[in-house]
């Protein structure tokens, strides 16, 4: 199993980004995906999830700027991110949940993690 994120960057607040991790090794469609984002300091956060049906799930802080979405046909997840924030700032990971996940944010029910991608706001 391999996850590999991509799309992270500098940007000013206000602006937007578009995250991608290309998964592979594994049956993509049938897993729960999420990402993940870490400050220096701070607990590892869940921001976004989708299930193997497309229902999605987001933290409170990212409702209404943030997108998850999944393409099955290319075995890529995506997180569109708009309107962001300084606080957006951290290291965005995707992880792939065990199979039959119910989309959560708990950290131990993801079996495999990318390397992440760095997301800077600046005021």
């Amino acid at each position: 199993v391999q996850l590999r994120e991509s799309g992270g960057g500098s940007v000013q607040a206000g602006g937007s980004l578009k995250l991608s991790c290309a998964a592979s090794g594994y049956t993509y469609s049938t897993y729960t995906m999420a990402w993940f984002r870490q400050v220096p300091g701070k607990e590892r956060e869940g921001v976004a999830t989708i299930g193997h049906d497309g229902s999605t799930t987001y933290a409170d802080s990212v409702k209404g700027r943030f997108t998850i979405s999944r393409d099955n046909a290319k075995n890529t997840l995506y997180l569109q991110m708009s309107s962001l924030r300084p606080e957006d700032t951290g290291m965005y990971t995707c992880a792939r949940g065990r199979l039959g996940l119910i989309p959560t944010f708990r950290l131990s029910d993801y079996t495999h993690w990318g390397q992440g991608t760095q997301v800077t706001v600046s005021s």
